[in-house]
């Protein structure tokens, strides 16, 4: 049982590496814990040869299960992946042009890059809503103003992601796009009542939910309508009342980053990970690359269920979330876990080839 419960508390973490290849620490960190994933950060990537090896290392890490290797390439100023890689414009272009058939087409060619380097995870597409023009983190990485026009291409994203084998996530909820700060930086205040919430920034995510989102991100806000004390990825009334009992999400609920000033300057990253579960999170993202950090994040889980904090019956709920998401995506997806690093030749087909250029071109045009 106890290295039972270990292996299940891994699969919680998105882990996060300090460099261009996989450290000794964080091979034994996985080898006592089965990690759920990897997340890639500029200072993971080198060239795509690079990254799909990295990637294919990674699936070493846990050979009993496939990780996922994750990665936040949205578009615009949100790209870990640069050239040779397509430059794709900021998704607000594509909430300019209002084109569904644009959208899906980018969202392909999005996800034949990711894949091609073995990639089975994007944190895209962003559903806030840019109704604060001083908003300093969302802005024009959001697809809109309007909350129709986002629900309706963020579906679109969601299905061409995922019927090519990228899982999608929804970020992030309930809805950071009416915000003045940057959650990286302080705790960010959402005023609205909880009617203004549901009417509004919830159209999106209710969309993605209806197009079978795999995952949806947490935001690191404060809502005091609907939580006076906790911000929403610590809390039960955001995470589990509203996205998964009101809107019925079935999904992964994986939180943002623990590790930043929203969350961090008041928590530590071991007990926001305990309280964030306990709301109601499948799943949790640590950012930094500080495997230390990582393992004692673990540790504070495995004795959160131990002496009941975390219920074994929320630990065993998310397990099984987890587990239907890889076999429902990575299943499918060519990438998963054992296949072959592509040569520089068959990447270089891929990656940046004409085709994707024109659909980044054609979002671009008038925007």
């Amino acid at each position: 049982m106890p290295g039972s419960l270990r292996r299940e508390i891994g699969q919680l973490l998105i882990g996060s590496l300090p460099a261009h290849t996989i450290t000794p620490e964080m091979r034994s960190l996985a080898r006592e814990f089965e990690l759920g994933g990897v997340i890639l950060f500029a200072r993971n990537i080198e060239a795509p040869e690079q990254v799909a090896e990295l990637a294919h290392d990674a699936q070493q890490l846990v050979p009993s299960v496939p990780l996922w290797v994750s990665v936040d390439q949205e578009g615009g100023r949100v790209a870990r992946l640069k050239a040779p890689f397509t430059e794709w414009p900021p998704m607000a272009t594509l909430g300019r042009r209002g084109d569904e058939a644009l959208a899906r087409r980018f969202a392909a060619a999005l996800a034949a890059e990711l894949r091609a380097v073995g990639i089975t995870l994007d944190y895209a597409p962003v559903l806030d809503i840019h109704t604060n023009p001083k908003n300093p983190i969302i802005g024009d990485r959001a697809l809109s103003q309007d909350a129709a026009m986002v629900a309706r291409l963020g579906a679109a994203i969601i299905e061409e992601l995922q019927g090519a084998g990228v899982a999608a996530c929804g970020k992030h909820f309930p809805g950071h796009g009416d915000t003045s700060v940057d959650s990286h930086l302080e705790l960010p205040l959402v005023e609205h009542p909880p009617d203004r919430i549901r009417r509004v920034e919830c159209v999106p995510f209710a969309a993605a939910i209806k197009a079978g989102v795999a995952f949806i991100m947490t935001a690191h806000v404060l809502v005091p309508s609907l939580d006076e004390e906790r911000p929403a990825t610590l809390s039960p009334r955001v995470v589990q009342k509203m996205l998964r009992e009101e809107l019925g999400f079935e999904g992964v609920i994986l939180s943002d980053d623990l590790e930043m000033k929203a969350i961090a300057a008041t928590y530590s990253v071991p007990d926001a990970a305990v309280q964030a579960v306990a709301a109601g999170c499948d799943g949790l993202l640590v950012c930094s690359g500080d495997v230390e950090v990582q393992a004692l994040t673990l540790e504070s889980l495995v004795h959160a269920v131990e002496d009941g904090r975390i219920p074994f019956k929320r630990l065993e709920d998310a397990h099984k979330r987890l587990r239907a998401a890889k076999e429902r995506i990575l299943a499918q997806s060519a990438v998963a876990g054992r296949a072959a690093v592509g040569s520089s030749a068959a990447l270089r087909q891929v990656l940046g080839c004409e085709a994707h250029r024109r659909v980044a071109d054609d979002m671009a045009r008038d925007a």
